[in-house]
C-alpha cells in the first residue's frame, strides 16, 4: 500500500506540488498583463480600481479579477516604491487571498506581498484589515505601503493604542486598515 502511494505521488506530485503548479499558472496569467499595465498613466492605474469594482458589481467573480488586479499592484509598487513584486511573491499573494497562511522568512517581502490580497479584496468597497502583532508594525506597514495603495486610488488607515474614537473611526473607514490583534 505504501508503494502504491509512492507511485501515485511520483506520477501526480505531492499536494504542495499540485498547488504550486496551479498557482504558477495564475502567475503566468498575471504576467500577461504586465506590459499593458506598464503602459498606463498613474491616473489610469488609480482608475483601474473603479473598473474592477464595476466588474465585481456586475457579478464577475473576484478570482477572475485576480490576474489583472495583481498586475496592477505590481506596477503601482514598482512606481511608488521602486520594488517589483517577484513571481514567487505573487504565489504568496494568491495564498493570502485564498485565506491560507504564506510562510515567509524575514526579508522575503511579507509586507509587500500582503498588498496584493489587500487591494484585491478591498475592491468590494467593504474595507480590508491587516492584523499584525504590535502597533509599531501596524504603523510601519501602513506608512511603507501607503504610497502603493494611494497610487491604486485607495485610502489607508491605522488603528493603534492611544487614538481618539474619531481617529479610530476614520482609520476603520479607510479601504485598507492596519491594526493589531
Amino acid at each position: 500500500q505504501i508503494m502504491v502511494f509512492g507511485v501515485i505521488r511520483k506520477l501526480l506530485g505531492s499536494k504542495n506540488d499540485r498547488e504550486l503548479k496551479r498557482m504558477n499558472k495564475v502567475v503566468a496569467r498575471i504576467n500577461t498583463f504586465e506590459a499593458e499595465v506598464e503602459s498606463l498613466s498613474d491616473e489610469q492605474i488609480a482608475a483601474r480600481r473603479l473598473v474592477y469594482a464595476e466588474r465585481l458589481n456586475k457579478g464577475e467573480a473576484i478570482d477572475a479579477l485576480l490576474p489583472e488586479a495583481f498586475a496592477t499592484v505590481r506596477e503601482a509598487a514598482r512606481r511608488a516604491l521602486g520594488l517589483r513584486i517577484f513571481d514567487v511573491q505573487m504565489v504568496g499573494g494568491i495564498t493570502l487571498h485564498e485565506g491560507r497562511i504564506a510562510e515567509m522568512r524575514t526579508g522575503e517581502g511579507k509586507t509587500l506581498v500582503a498588498t496584493l490580497a489587500l487591494y484585491l479584496n478591498a475592491l468590494s468597497g467593504r474595507g480590508v484589515h491587516l492584523v499584525t502583532v504590535n502597533d509599531y508594525l501596524a504603523k510601519w506597514g501602513a506608512e511603507w505601503m501607503g504610497p502603493v495603495f494611494h497610487a491604486l486610488g485607495m485610502t489607508v488607515g491605522v488603528v493603534h493604542a492611544g487614538q481618539s474614537h474619531e481617529e479610530k473611526k476614520r482609520a476603520y473607514e479607510a479601504d485598507i486598515t492596519y491594526g493589531t490583534n
